[in-house]
């Protein structure tokens, strides 16, 4: 268990990694899907790729269990749910990776605008929409909160080496531009239930693009594409060093 949850930790980490990377090829001109469907396809056309897709997958359902087993022994009701949701999470990007290991085709950013058009359709379901930017926008501060206060470290339980110092600083940034980048989505999709306009809502592919089409927007794209590098350094680190 603790070594396919490591792989799993590690999996986190290069998708992460390769979000990033095409993060900063959209800054230079180039194209790609700077989301985790993106970083998945990039993966399956890779020499053996797709083995690697069904090791990503084993890895993230293991992860997804060993959050239940970590919310089972939980002492807060807090805790508890929040280890639920990263287990949901976690199963539901192991999906979304069987989906593309098999053939299917998959853009996240067109099924994003998709959902909103169908909620906007519906009655009331432009409160719907603005509730999941907020949501989103929540989260978003929540890793700015956890990469400013550094409290993401309490639950590293990290050994007292040389590596220690390292993952905090990534984590620290890798934190705070996922933060960013959260704020950045959450915020798109509010606006796109206030104008009643789902091409807004597209998700964190859609939101990087729409940043790099602004004055100085590709300044801030890269310096959140290196966050992103960082933040899947950071848990690429943690796969090997931290303790479970």
């Amino acid at each position: 268990m603790r070594v396919l949850t490591r792989v799993g930790l590690a999996s986190i980490g290069l998708l992460h990694i390769l979000i990033g990377v095409i993060a900063l090829a959209v800054a230079f001109g180039a194209g790609g899907n700077a989301d985790q469907s993106g970083a998945l396809q990039a993966i399956a056309a890779a020499p053996g790729g797709v083995f690697v897709l069904w090791l990503i997958v084993v890895g993230l359902i293991v992860l997804a269990i060993w959050q239940i087993l970590v919310a089972i022994t939980a002492r807060s009701a807090g805790t508890t749910a929040l280890e639920i949701i990263k287990s949901v999470v976690y199963a539901g990007l192991a999906a979304l990776t069987i989906s593309i290991a098999t053939g299917g085709g998959h853009n996240s950013s067109s099924t994003e605008k998709s959902l909103s058009a169908k909620l906007l359709g519906l009655p009331g379901g432009v409160f719907v929409l603005a509730l999941v930017g907020i949501v989103i926008a929540v989260v978003g501060i929540g890793f700015l909160r956890n990469g400013i206060t550094h409290r993401f470290e309490r639950d590293l339980k990290l050994p007292p080496d040389r590596w220690a110092g390292t993952i905090t600083v990534l984590g620290r940034v890798g934190y705070i531009a996922k933060g960013v980048a959260l704020l950045l989505v959450g915020g798109l999709v509010i606006a796109g239930a206030i104008t009643f306009d789902p091409s807004k809502a597209a998700g964190l592919d859609g939101s990087l693009k729409a940043l790099a089409s602004v004055p100085f927007g590709v300044f801030l794209l890269v310096a959140i594409a290196l966050g992103l590098l960082a933040y899947g350094l950071f848990w690429c680190v943690r796969a090997v060093r931290a303790r479970l």
